[in-house]
């Protein structure tokens, strides 16, 4: 089915703008985002009205406005405050990081959920066999209580003190590891995640954070799951460095063409945005790395790549995250979501390297091969 490119455009502004999202604004802040959805974007600019793929390809990559990525911050570190306050009156000792799509700069959504950890320093886990442990340095009173009985009250409670500082909000308790909350008088969605530190080997070996595990809830079974999100930030950040900010770019790009697919033509593209930015993770720096000046090169090097892991899907199994907790494509439906948007990919890499590129039998269609040379050899002058 032919990309529905005049939808996606809409789409891709209004995701980018926050339009999408203005029932989860309080009426101050619904009315600065319609005020600010008015002005045009330099990617909009980019291309000629005759060429909307390659326009929405461009735009697909960009970093959301950073105006509106403060925002999302402030907010989080707003409820944050407020948790805090309320916790330590009632015995609780906190912390907070932000984990997720927003730290990262990988969101593409005006208004985008930030991820809150909430983090009871109270409570720590940690390997004994770290070379803290092995110096003693973890000598405190110990304690009967659990990780999970920890985490299920910092939860209740936490549930009970956002009902009352935020009375005419949305507080969304029915989340097994996250409480969510919009309105109000917030500017911003906001999960809010209970959790706890776990110090594990390498945190203890290196002391930097980047290495400490997290402790998470999940209240359906209830159980806990450790996650290590601070490592994952780091790991593409510093691959993105080297690829001279391609690596976002791509990350953007796929999760821009997964939404869009997904809503248009109704199908499930069950990749998570972790799962898409450590597949792109694996992708080609050099060839990324071109893209920071003939922008088009990104397209051609994710089409690329998502094709050889389509078609080399034995590879694209002994793939991991970057954290190296697990393999990314460890499930059939994953699999199957990688050739879905891989076809997505294709479609959009041929149609822009058609708008670009003198192809004599535009009848024909242009190959996938003559499409990557087309937008590797493309040059799109940035504003």
């Amino acid at each position: 089915m032919p990309i529905n490119i005049n939808d996606r455009l809409t789409r891709l502004n209004n995701r980018r703008k926050g339009m999408d999202r203005l029932g989860r604004l309080t009426e101050a802040a619904q009315l600065d985002v319609v005020r600010k959805s008015v002005h045009s974007e330099a990617w909009q600019r980019r291309a000629s009205t005759g060429q909307p793929n390659t326009r929405y390809a461009l735009g697909a990559m960009q970093e959301v406005d950073p105006d509106y990525t403060r925002i999302s911050k402030e907010t989080a570190e707003r409820v944050a405050g407020q948790l805090k306050s309320g916790l330590t009156a009632r015995g609780f000792t906190v912390d907070w990081r932000l984990q997720g799509s927003v730290p990262l700069n990988v969101h593409i959504r005006g208004v985008s959920d930030v991820d809150l950890l909430k983090l009871d320093t109270n409570f720590k886990t940690y390997t004994s066999w770290g070379a803290m442990s092995q110096a003693g340095r973890y000598t405190g009173t110990a304690t009967a209580a659990t990780s999970v009985g920890s985490l299920l009250n910092l939860r209740r409670e936490s549930e009970t003190i956002l009902k009352a500082k935020y009375p005419a909000a949305t507080v969304d308790c029915s989340g097994n590891k996250a409480i969510k909350i919009f309105g109000g008088s917030l500017a911003r969605p906001v999960d809010v995640v209970p959790s706890h530190w776990f110090d594990n080997y390498d945190y203890q070996t290196s002391g930097q954070e980047h290495d400490r595990s997290v402790t998470i809830l999940d209240k359906s079974v209830p159980t806990t799951i450790d996650n290590l999100p601070f490592l994952h930030i780091k790991k593409i950040s510093d691959r993105c460095d080297h690829a001279l900010g391609g690596v976002r770019k791509a990350i953007r790009l796929c999760k821009n063409v997964k939404n869009d697919a997904e809503e248009e033509r109704g199908v499930k593209i069950a990749l998570s945005s972790f799962d898409i930015g450590a597949t792109i993770f694996h992708a080609d720096l050099a060839a990324l790395r071109v893209g920071a000046s003939y922008e088009l090169a990104i397209l051609a090097e994710v089409q690329r790549h998502l094709d050889h892991l389509t078609m080399n899907e034995s590879h694209a199994k002994t793939l991991r995250v970057p954290d190296g907790s697990r393999a990314i494509f460890d499930t059939p439906e994953k699999l199957s979501a990688l050739r879905t948007l891989s076809v997505e990919m294709d479609e959009l890499a041929k149609a822009v390297a058609t708008e670009q590129g003198k192809v004599v039998m535009k009848s024909l269609g242009v190959s996938t091969y003559d499409a990557r040379r087309i937008l590797n050899e493309a040059y799109i002058p940035y504003l």
